[in-house]
């Protein structure tokens, strides 16, 4: 009996290094195959020049529009999100009670919500554009990517939040704090490494995704100027790019995808960097 519980712990123990190794060895494939193939075209054009109209035909210009413009619909979408969640997340954590139907229907809401596929949220963005006489803009990508954040972030919180041991809140009760006060003053304090990191993770899968912003927010050689212009994001140009039959843009397309995924990385990097330097202030 002993020898096979020494061989199962041995046996997941190799199993879960092996998983470990898959997630690192697939993360180095993808780093190496958009760095590989997009170097020869990687440059400081690339990133300090819009494109113009011969840059999809294999003429000078760069990805510069498609940066900011997915920067401002990521953070933009994010700020939207993250104000919607938070009280949602709050109530359900302050206002109800232990097991109450209303929280339990909310997260099942916010769960389904979360497995929606992007490209039926850029479906539903694009009705509701056709619905209020909105052209396809900064605007209308913000509100459909705040819809595909939602509950990404409202999920992330209030995992979080849900960890907050009950003795803290009966505490601020007991020294006369109001729900609302404990929820800004202690909880949020307490869950903040947490929260930041919900807000981050939904601003990498906002700036990432091409589908929910294929019809909404349009495209454009531009720097984004104005919330009611078409603005352009580095998911469609890498789609567009990528679909050419030019070698020299297909290799643009990987160089575009090279600064999407360092753009991710560095939120990845900020998430993790920003836990550590608040969670010095959480209760352990």
């Amino acid at each position: 009996m002993r020898d096979r519980r020494i061989i199962e712990e041995i046996f997941f123990k190799w199993l879960m290094r092996f998983a470990v190794l898959i997630v690192a060895a697939s993360l180095a494939l993808i780093l190496g195959t958009v760095i590989v193939k997009g170097l020869p075209a990687m440059n400081l054009s690339m990133v300090t020049k819009t494109s113009r109209h011969g840059f999809y035909l294999g003429g000078e210009g760069g990805v510069l529009n498609a940066i900011l413009g997915s920067l401002a619909l990521a953070l933009g979408a994010t700020a939207v999100a993250a104000v919607v969640a938070f009280p949602i997340v709050l109530y359900m954590n302050l206002y109800t009670k232990k097991g109450s139907r209303f929280a339990t229907f909310a997260r099942f809401s916010l769960d389904v919500l979360f497995g929606v596929p992007s490209i039926v949220y850029g479906a539903f963005g694009f009705t509701i554009m056709l619905f209020f006489g909105m052209r396809a803009s900064l605007l209308s990508g913000i509100i459909t990517v705040a819809f595909l954040e939602l509950p990404i972030i409202a999920r992330a919180i209030d995992e979080v939040m849900r960890l907050i041991p009950t003795e803290l809140k009966e505490a601020s009760y007991s020294l006369g704090a109001t729900k609302f006060e404990t929820g800004t003053k202690v909880i949020v304090r307490q869950a903040f490494p947490g929260i930041l990191t919900g807000i981050l993770i939904g601003l990498g899968r906002g700036i990432g995704d091409a589908a929910s912003v294929m019809f909404t927010a349009g495209f454009t050689d531009s720097i984004p100027t104005s919330l009611w212009r078409p603005v352009a994001t580095l998911p469609l140009t890498i789609f567009g790019l990528l679909g050419n039959t030019i070698p020299e843009v297909r290799e643009r397309a990987y160089a575009s995808a090279f600064v999407l995924t360092v753009l991710i990385l560095l939120i990845s990097l900020t998430a993790r960097l920003a836990s550590r330097k608040f969670s010095r202030h959480v209760i352990k």
